[in-house]
């Protein structure tokens, strides 16, 4: 009997804003922007590329190489592209995020609907 292996697509399991909101604040609190700009590909395909893009006032294809492995793109981009997902950033004291004790370092940037 054989299997039939299929390849795991992230952007299915992103069917609503609290699962996208909840999965851009683990990344935004790991702080590793390449993992960001990978996160938000993986988001905007599960929203549609073609409607984000629109929002975003950039082509389909600029999209895609904004959000590709390696892609350096400018903060304002980013978050064109996050109020086209309907997310935001919001700033709040470090140590505020669950299980943070006062005088731990934590990254207190979330993603929010």
């Amino acid at each position: 009997m054989s299997s039939i292996v299929r390849p795991f697509d992230l952007s299915a399991l992103l069917d609503s804003d609290a699962a996208i909101a909840e999965y851009l604040s683990q990344v935004l609190a790991d702080g590793d922007s390449d993992e960001l700009i990978r996160a938000l590909g993986h988001v905007a395909k599960a929203k549609g590329m073609t409607s984000v893009a629109q929002a975003t006032g950039l082509g389909r294809e600029s999209l895609y190489k904004t959000l590709m492995p390696g892609a350096k793109p400018r903060f304002e981009t980013i978050v064109r592209v996050m109020q086209a997902l309907g997310m935001s950033l919001t700033a709040m004291p470090s140590g505020a995020l669950q299980g943070g004790r006062q005088g731990e370092s934590q990254p207190a940037i979330r993603a929010h609907a």
